[in-house]
């Protein structure tokens, strides 16, 4: 799911360590196919060429913050969340495995505040796991670490520009530059700050990976 941890999952001991096992279910094959992974519904309210605008409903998240770069962040916020959905929290219970993980720049999150991962003014990246819908505040899990939370997602609508292929730093940005572009040229603002998401473990074949940059919007119909 994280374009650069290919190896890492792997190299996990543990509970985190069977991540891999799991993930690779989820995603088909190794040259990732996806079959019965859960992804947040959501309702398409308008299209702009290649930019999707959806509408989702709330959810919950487990997301956890990262003092470092870009990329170091994703490996590093992956390593922690996966500790927890598969059995690092009290009763050591397994949580399945959903897409997609995300990253975003931002503000700090505040303690009670999705899957995502937001950079603060000190350079603080938060990378957010959803939970699968089935799930509420009172049947999740708490975690072991203190430093992976479970925050609610309020409903929102998102406009969403897809690409595959290695969603490296400079094509996320190229695609992010793209995405707020065509929302300019069609009269429609950011309400918050852009999000990247992926889908797919970090084996899969390049063509085949799904990433998304998206961004809150202000609702329209």
């Amino acid at each position: 799911m994280l374009n650069n941890i290919t190896g890492t999952v792997g190299r996990l001991a543990g509970p985190v360590g069977k991540a891999a096992g799991q993930v690779a279910e989820a995603g088909g094959s190794i040259v990732g196919i996806r079959s019965g992974t859960e992804e947040p519904s959501f309702t398409v309210v308008r299209r702009f060429g290649d930019v999707e605008v959806r509408k989702y409903g709330s959810r919950i998240a487990a997301e956890t913050v990262i003092d470092a770069n870009e990329e170091t962040a994703r490996s590093e916020g992956f390593r922690r969340l996966a500790r927890y959905i598969f059995g690092g929290n009290k009763g050591s219970k397994k949580i399945a495995m959903t897409a997609p993980v995300a990253q975003a720049q931002g503000q700090k999150i505040a303690m009670t505040a999705p899957v995502a991962a937001e950079r603060g003014d000190n350079g603080n990246w938060v990378i957010r796991f959803f939970m699968p819908s089935d799930k509420t505040m009172d049947s999740l899990p708490t975690p072991n670490d203190e430093r992976v939370r479970l925050v609610h997602v309020p409903g929102e609508q998102v406009a969403v520009l897809r690409f595959s292929g290695v969603a490296k730093p400079e094509v996320i940005t190229a695609k992010t530059a793209e995405l707020l572009t065509t929302l300019r040229d069609n009269d429609v603002y950011a309400a918050g700050e852009p999000v990247t998401w992926f889908y797919d473990p970090p084996w899969t074949i390049s063509f085949r990976r799904r990433n998304e940059v998206a961004v809150s919007v202000a609702a329209i119909s």
